[in-house]
């Protein structure tokens, strides 16, 4: 992974923005997206300074994007007006895990009913992404994150959606522990056996079994909460990622 040369990860969303939609909204969902992926280091300070030559646009639309990234609580701001991205805890870890498990355990078992052949084509090549690894383990996490709101969206429920990305945004710090700590395994390491959960959940679509659905979907969380309970800290003490 390079660096930009301005303290920030190069990543495919971090550059000028050109779009339809408004910038602010452009900026809001690629750093949303980058949260996401666990593109940035648990602790790191995002600038107004440098994101905006990122995405080639003025301060404001930046200093908008983070203001809604803070008052979600996917950013903290910190005494120079920049933000920085929260640290981590194996309780915030816990708490995290537990309430995805409660709300995103539901949304996949009232979404199974309503996945389409062709949600189902995308899970199945979400899965088949996610278990080759073939473009780094960011690329993994991203097909990680299109595998399961591909579900998420089948509720048709913009409450449950915005909820279940709330969180997301939270888990961000932990994502990029976990991609750290998977980048070199992969190297030695058939990531087919980092799919199995997604094939289990697919396979209960397909025989129209919610209730299996939504216990993959919640061992499939359970199983990161586990491995990631591992790498995280015991208290809230500030911690960076080896």
């Amino acid at each position: 992974m390079r660096d930009t040369g301005q303290g920030l990860p190069e990543h495919p969303g971090l550059g000028p923005v050109a779009s339809r939609r408004t910038i602010q909204e452009e900026v809001y969902q690629r750093l949303s997206h980058a949260l996401m992926t666990g593109w940035f280091d648990p602790g790191q300070i995002l600038t107004i300074s440098s994101l905006s030559d990122l995405f080639g646009t003025s301060h404001m639309p930046v200093r908008e994007a983070l203001r809604r990234l803070t008052a979600e609580k996917a950013l903290e701001v910190v005494s120079t007006g920049s933000a920085c991205v929260p640290t981590v805890s194996r309780a915030r870890l816990d708490d995290l895990c537990n309430t995805r498990i409660i709300v995103e355990g539901a949304a996949a078992e009232l979404a199974a009913p309503h996945i389409t052949p062709r949600d189902l084509r995308t899970l199945e090549r979400a899965a088949d992404d996610h278990a080759r690894a073939e473009e780094g383990v960011y690329a993994m996490m991203a097909k990680n994150q299109e595998f399961h709101f591909t579900i998420y969206r089948a509720t048709h429920s913009p409450v449950l959606i915005q909820l279940i990305e709330a969180l997301w945004l939270r888990f961000g710090p932990y994502l990029r522990m976990l991609t750290r700590h998977m980048e070199p395994l992969l190297k030695t390491t058939d990531a087919q056996i980092y799919a199995k959960h997604h094939y289990a959940i697919i396979d209960a679509i397909k025989t129209r079994d919610p209730a299996a659905v939504k216990a993959h979907l919640i061992e499939d969380i359970a199983t990161t909460q586990a491995l990631l309970q591992t790498l995280c800290p015991t208290d809230d003490k500030k911690s960076s990622v080896a």
